[in-house]
């Protein structure tokens, strides 16, 4: 369907591809893979033709749509959500809008005057409306909102209105409406609920058209995609399987590539030591000579490539007392909703307490209780006896200061310590070289996210509080946070949608319910078997 021949592209001094060909054919669906940078946001761009290669071709099937999600959703407002959503489908948004417009109006008692010829207009309106099957369409519309945790109050409300993580899940409904033949998703996991996440996996297992994806969510790609594409030093590598084997495959691959590698060197060296010895002998001249133009046309064999694996170890964390919080009879509401009735709630030493609930349950709220930056209603909530608390959330990150750099950052935090430990720290979380000289006003989210996890590490607390922790990260971000945190041995409290995250991670489940709180003991893996459901929001 889709074709990448032969393309080279050049961003400024960046090369991102040269030569590469790759291809999307009906029915896959791919899974795009590489480092942060390395063109993956690019190639979407010159498959959609907003960007042109500087050599090669992209080539389409004649006809063939496609639906392209992006990180970057532009204005939405004046619109319900569900009309946005229907925009993206042609004339049947706008017959759509026109329909509640004459509803308005014949609701309007000023108008009563010209209601003849606005029946007569929404008569015809509603025709054309059922010809191009709006209300199916509508229906559909809402479906997929649904999915996405929409409320009914939010789909009618002005879209204005939603955050930038609602109007994401937005922008992702208007390309799934569609059912192109070929769907492109940047990232479709970012600002989605585990409720959510699963209700998408669903959905796209049963799109039949070809699609390819983006995600920082190992566990999403594994269940969605059968084939890997790895941008890797401008070249596109294709892999059959999903993540999981492209992983596997690809460490084998290394391990052949370095086992051929050290052979021919060994080959080489033992080689050049022969004409060494004998190149100043006329006996052996001859026999050196052969062995010169055999190793001019030996064609060399590179080492593999490596990538650069991030490691951080946790200096050990003073070690607190058995009771680390306890939650007393606690009640808390925001207006007339009503969070917590009576909560009784208790964490110790070195427990791992994942919080479960659908959106609005409460996790985030449990979570500021605990550390401090919510009172509860009534009841208490007591911190134990040496626990020092470590608490990220969203919200942390715009407290960094936007004009000092990474490196002045991490030195004003930790005034005594060395430059050479906080440059390691620094390069742990993702910043290398020049990135540490960026001044924080100008980080993406993910780097953010990473400045203040380091910040919060590198000094660190015998109790962890982590409201989605992995919201930015990228997969080998998080896959050294998870090996880290696997070695801590404070005590956590954490809410996350990364499945891999919460099994990896957790040793309790506390999940919030409509119906109640619930415990449980054994982590989230244990939670899954015991309830049969990946999230408390997917009971029938």
């Amino acid at each position: 369907m889709i074709r990448l021949d032969n393309i080279s592209k050049q961003n400024g001094h960046q090369i991102l591809f040269i030569e590469a060909s790759a291809a999307l054919l009906k029915g896959e669906k791919i899974g795009l893979v590489g480092p942060n940078g390395a063109g993956k946001t690019t190639l979407f761009r010159m498959v959609t033709g907003q960007e042109l290669p500087d050599e090669g071709q992209v080539v389409a099937e004649r006809g063939v749509t496609i639906g392209y999600f992006s990180q970057d959703v532009g204005e939405m407002s004046g619109h319900s959500a569900v009309s946005e959503v229907m925009n993206s489908v042609g004339p049947v948004s706008e017959v759509a809008a026109e329909l509640k417009e004459l509803e308005t109006a014949m609701a309007d008692p000023d108008r009563v005057d010209e209601m003849e010829t606005i029946i007569e207009r929404y008569g015809e309106v509603q025709a054309r409306f059922e010809e191009l099957d709006g209300y199916g369409l509508e229906a559909r519309a809402r479906e997929i909102l649904a999915g996405l945790s929409f409320s009914q109050e939010m789909m009618d409300g002005d879209v204005g209105k939603l955050s930038g993580g609602w109007k994401m899940r937005v922008a992702l409904a208007r390309v799934l409406l569609m059912r192109p033949e070929a769907m492109l998703l940047d990232e479709p996991s970012n600002h989605l609920d585990l409720e959510s996440l699963i209700w998408l996996e669903s959905f796209l297992k049963g799109y039949e058209g070809a699609l390819m994806l983006t995600s920082h969510d190992r566990e999403f790609m594994n269940r969605i995609v059968t084939k890997i594409v790895e941008i890797d030093g401008g070249g596109l590598t294709t892999y059959s399987g999903n993540y999981e084997f492209y992983e596997q495959q690809r460490a084998l691959n290394e391990k052949q590539q370095q086992a051929q590698f050290e052979r021919q060197q060994a080959m080489l060296a033992k080689e050049i030591k022969f004409i060494e010895r004998f190149k100043a002998r006329a006996s052996h001249a001859a026999q050196v000579q052969s062995r010169v133009k055999k190793l001019e046309k030996i064609e060399r064999v590179e080492p593999p490539k490596r990538r650069q694996t991030i490691a951080f170890d946790f200096l050990p964390a003073p070690r607190s007392g058995e009771d680390v919080v306890s939650l007393k009879n606690v009640h808390k509401g925001y207006g007339s909703k009503r969070i917590y009735d009576g909560l009784d709630f208790m964490i110790r030493r070195r427990e791992r307490w994942c919080v479960m609930g659908i959106n609005g349950a409460g996790k985030s709220t449990l979570l500021k209780l605990v550390a401090g930056s919510a009172e509860p209603d009534t009841g208490t909530v007591s911190v134990g006896g040496s626990v020092k608390m470590g608490y990220f959330a969203q919200h942390a990150m715009e407290l960094l200061d936007g004009e000092r750099t990474v490196f002045e950052q991490l030195e004003y935090t930790f005034p005594q310590a060395g430059q050479g430990s906080l440059r390691a720290l620094a390069g742990c979380f993702g910043f290398s070289g020049d990135d540490v000289e960026k001044r924080c006003r100008v980080l993406s989210g993910g780097e953010k996210a990473r400045l203040v996890m380091a910040l919060m590490l590198f000094d660190p607390p015998n109790f962890l509080v982590l409201d989605e922790p992995t919201n930015h990260l990228d997969m080998a971000t998080k896959e050294m946070l998870i090996a880290a945190l696997s070695n801590y041995e404070g005590t956590m409290l954490f809410v996350s949608h990364d499945r891999h995250f919460l099994a990896a991670l957790s040793n309790r489940v506390l999940e919030l319910t409509p119906e109640g709180v619930h415990q449980y003991g054994g982590g989230y893996t244990e939670y899954v078997e015991r309830t049969g459901q990946e999230a408390p929001g997917l009971r029938s």
